[in-house]
């Protein structure tokens, strides 16, 4: 297969045209320049020879006033000075920016006869990738420019003569160089030889550097490496610029998609549920800290809400009991025995050992089985609607052990568990009526893996910079073709995560990261493998937007990954997001206290009789709890552990990355339990009700034989139902009395100084009725509601009652919105609480029992009126 390329991209050519146009004014073929450089005369080959270099006859004024005409064309902020000969442009992974680059230094000799240049790359990977695309786009261009003399090469440093070959050849040259071949003072490049320095030859000629992924050359080292080469420009290309030094282009994520240069994001996000009954540890690193060692895991911890998985740092004693609330699946063997810095590992006191990047627990090994059936049925899917276009479709999965995949005994190589679990899924699914004769080919003719080896070919992990990964690298190019060929039986390929960045194939409409961890690839790396528009049979590119679609199973869920993906692009592309997310800390206002208000006899009378504070006692009848809430307990449903998928839409748009739930299916998981908890230690811990009182709320309910199903979620729902009964039950029989000569002193006003944001600030008109110049407003509805209270005249002083002034209840703290004072025929002094509706039923439960116990409290206060839930002023009867 060849790929065609298409001349008239018109964001390409706007790339193109934006660095063409930082010359002008540069005379038509004067971009070179011949001169001689003299070598000493003993123990080289030549005395002197001469070069053919790069000649720029322009003045930083005029390079500044080009550089400003390009910003104002491609709407980017104009730049007052230089900084530099360097010049940025910013590309969406996926969209081109390599034929950019090339046709850029094709139309730079076309145009200004500028004939040295260096291409600039950070890694093996990318070195590959700019070799490949040279080859495959040189008949393009030969027939764009009608067959230009050129020669393109990889600068080798034991070939001593190739940079005086690029010095002195009077064509078109265009050498690749690895950044770390000339990053140090000891590198070849720098060093004599009969051929004389290889680095004055280069600087000799002032080559335009085009600089691949400038961000991963950033250091002060590897920046003054660049200098070194005494460059005419540099030409920055990157979706990720660290530094935007003199940006001309701009094609950042939220414009690549709108213009449907990139594929459309679906996010299958894959993960267990109700699944906390064994002793989840997930290691997340290991790390020597002066005369400390830490270890940063991930724990499931009981919470309020029920167990929740949460990120904990421990040392050696530590014990995981305590650490998460004492679940009762840690209280035996989980003291933190040993940190070894060497191993990266942690040892327990049961002996148990774990490594960085392992996880025991949490259906680790379910949710990778789950997420390759996910991905071999979703490319079954895709695969039966596009194979009659002739498009190839391809799945890429991601590992971080090579091991899982291929294993080595007596040096034979026999399949991993990810290889069994992906042939037993494909025959599986091939063979339902679904997809039975879609692809005729066997299990392990369709998947295969690229490792890096060692000497003996034994596949091994890397870390994605050796010399075997440099060999992969080769062979994922060399094969790139060969993949896109609908004939070719390989259609899922494996691959280690640290060679990620060398997978650059049009066709990956899947991509699976299968890691015993959650992933901490970055999001945008993950997607940018599948990011391309795909090719058919022809070579030729889909522009259709229903079938340009990447499906990203991930071990986590498909908010998570929207949430992450919109923190990258902020942090890496510069775009905000019109979507409120981070507030401006500027628009914070101090609230100013009207002192002289405290004076106000209005003021005065209705702090007196709202200003005593309360304690309340209880009232409720055991043997009524024992039954309502066995009763609440009995109508409980207790489930299986399970795995869900949940397959969301991803929108990248100027509000943010949202996701859309388009799909959504479940898979019961049948663990064996081995060990039932502590059912009564753990409810009692939450509840903290009698052990005995428990046990008859659990006989009174009839599912104590079902604890054994789900010994975890049965204990959360347990805790749960009962609460929710018993709050009710003390909130109905509640009762409040004032504490003798314990009140809320008025001087708190003057000592607790108020701050928020002027968005949630509502400013005062009427000076003389509230104690602030701002009110603070949670809702569209206090606005309105604080609107009523300055204009009415009836209403004669108001205040929002501050963050402290709080009431006692058995569900927490409760503070009410308003005191106000009323006058009409007489004066009425109110406590309100707003809310968007006027009936109790319509709010949750918390805030109905709160409000209840407000009104409880405010019994005690006579002349005050309580009025909750309302939305308007005109609520309250005034009579």
């Amino acid at each position: 297969m060849k790929l065609q390329f298409d001349a008239n991209q018109e964001y390409q050519l706007e790339a193109i045209k934006s660095a063409v146009d930082l010359f002008k004014g540069q005379p038509a073929g004067f971009g070179s320049l011949t001169s001689e450089i003299s070598l000493p005369e003993d123990g080289y080959l030549y005395s002197s020879c001469f070069v053919v270099g790069n000649r720029l006859n322009l003045t930083e004024e005029t390079m500044l006033s080009n550089l400003q005409e390009v910003q104002k064309q491609n709407d980017i902020e104009v730049s007052a000075k230089l900084q530099g000969l360097h010049f940025s442009l910013e590309m969406e992974t996926g969209t081109g920016k390599t034929y950019v680059y090339l046709r850029t230094i094709h139309e730079l000799y076309k145009t200004y006869g500028f004939k040295k240049f260096i291409i600039v790359v950070p890694s093996l990977a990318i070195k590959e990738g700019v070799l490949k695309n040279l080859e495959i786009t040189k008949e393009h261009f030969d027939l764009l420019y009608e067959n230009p003399e050129m020669d393109f090469y990889v600068y080798d440093p034991k070939k001593r003569g190739l940079s005086r070959n690029f010095a002195t050849t009077n064509s078109l040259q265009i050498l690749v160089m690895n950044i770390d071949q000339f990053a140090r003072a000891g590198n070849i490049i720098y060093q004599d030889s009969d051929w004389g320095i290889p680095i004055d030859f280069i600087q000799s000629v002032r080559p335009i550097v085009i600089v691949d992924e400038p961000q991963n050359m950033e250091t002060e080292n590897r920046r003054q490496a660049i200098e070194n080469l005494n460059p005419l420009c540099t030409l920055r290309y990157s979706a990720t610029h660290k530094y935007h030094y003199n940006l001309i282009y701009n094609l950042n994520p939220v414009r690549a998609y709108d213009l449907g240069l990139v594929k459309k994001i679906e996010v299958d996000g894959i993960e267990s549920e109700d699944a906390q009954n064994a002793a989840f540890v997930q290691l997340k690193s290991v790390r020597s800290k002066k005369n400390t060692v830490t270890a940063s895991m991930k724990i499931d911890v009981a919470t309020n809400e029920g167990v929740k998985k949460k990120a904990v740092t421990v040392r050696v004693g530590q014990d995981l009991y305590r650490l998460s609330n004492q679940r009762e699946i840690y209280r035996v063997g989980y003291i933190v025995n040993e940190i070894d810095v060497g191993q990266q590992t942690i040892t327990f006191s049961n002996g148990k050992v774990i490594h960085v990047g392992q996880a025991e627990g949490g259906l680790t090994d379910e949710v990778m089985q789950f997420q390759i059936r996910s991905t071999i049925a979703n490319h079954l899917d895709k695969e039966a609607r596009l194979k009659e276009k002739g498009i190839k479709v391809l799945s890429l999965f991601f590992i971080d052990r090579v091991a899982n995949y291929r294993k080595y005994e007596d040096g034979n190589a026999v399949k991993g568990k990810l290889a069994k679990w992906f042939e037993e899924a494909y025959e599986e699914l091939c063979g339902s009526h679904k997809y039975k004769g879609l692809i005729r080919y066997r299990a392990e003719e369709v998947h295969d893996g690229y490792f890096s080896q060692d000497k003996k070919e034994i596949w091994k992990d890397t870390r994605g910079d050796s010399q075997a990964d440099d060999d992969t690298y080769a062979l994922i190019m060399k094969d790139k073709e060969k993949l896109l060929d609908i004939k070719e039986p390989l259609r899922f390929i494996f691959s280690h995560s640290a060679l990620r960045e060398g997978w650059d194939n049009p066709n990956v409409f899947q991509i699976c990261t299968l890691n015993e961890t959650q992933s901490n690839i970055k999001k945008r790396q993950e997607i940018g493998r599948g990011m391309r528009l795909p090719v058919n049979q022809d070579g030729q590119r889909i522009w259709d937007e229903t079938i340009n679609i990447l499906t990203v199973t991930a071990n986590e869920s498909y908010e998570d990954f929207a949430r992450s993906l919109q923190t990258e692009i902020e942090d890496e592309c510069g775009v905000t997001f019109s979507k409120e997310r981070i507030k401006d800390k500027r628009r914070r206002k101090r609230l100013k206290l009207k002192k002289r208000l405290l004076l106000d006899p209005n003021f005065k009378k209705l702090w007196a009789r709202i200003k005593n504070k309360t304690r309340y006692r209880v009232e409720y009848s055991t043997d009524e709890l024992i039954k309502k809430a066995g009763r609440a307990i009995s109508n409980i449903r207790v489930t299986t552990p399970k795995l869900v998928s949940r397959r969301a839409s991803i929108d990248i748009a100027d509000e943010g990355v949202e996701g859309s739930v388009i799909r959504e299916k479940s898979l019961d998981i049948k663990t064996p339990i081995n060990d039932i908890p502590d059912i009564l230690s753990y409810i009692q811990e939450r509840t903290k009700l009698t052990k005995g009182t428990i046990l008859k709320i659990l006989q009174s309910s009839g599912k104590i034989s079902k604890i054994p199903r789900n010994p975890q979620q049965f204990m959360d729902l347990a805790v749960y139902e009962t609460l929710r009964i018993l709050r009710q039950m003390m909130v109905d029989g509640i009762k409040y009395e004032k504490i003798a000569g314990d009140y809320w002193d008025m001087r708190l006003f003057e000592n607790e100084e108020l701050e928020d944001y002027l968005e949630s600030l509502f400013t005062v008109t009427n000076k003389d009725k509230t104690l602030y110049d701002y009110v603070p407003v949670d809702s569209g509805v206090e606005r309105k509601f604080v609107k009523e209270l300055e204009t009415r005249e009836d209403i004669k002083f108001y205040i929002k009652l501050p963050f402290w002034f709080k009431i006692q209840t058995p569900i927490g703290k409760y503070n009410p919105d308003w005191a106000i004072v009323f006058e009409n025929d007489r004066k009425i002094y109110f406590v309100a609480e707003t809310k968007g509706t006027t009936e109790l039923d319509q709010l949750t439960i918390v805030e109905q029992q709160k409000i209840q116990c407000g009104k409880k409290h405010f019994e005690n206060f006579p002349g005050v009126r309580f009025e909750a839930p309302i939305s308007k002023l005109r609520d309250i009867v005034i009579g």
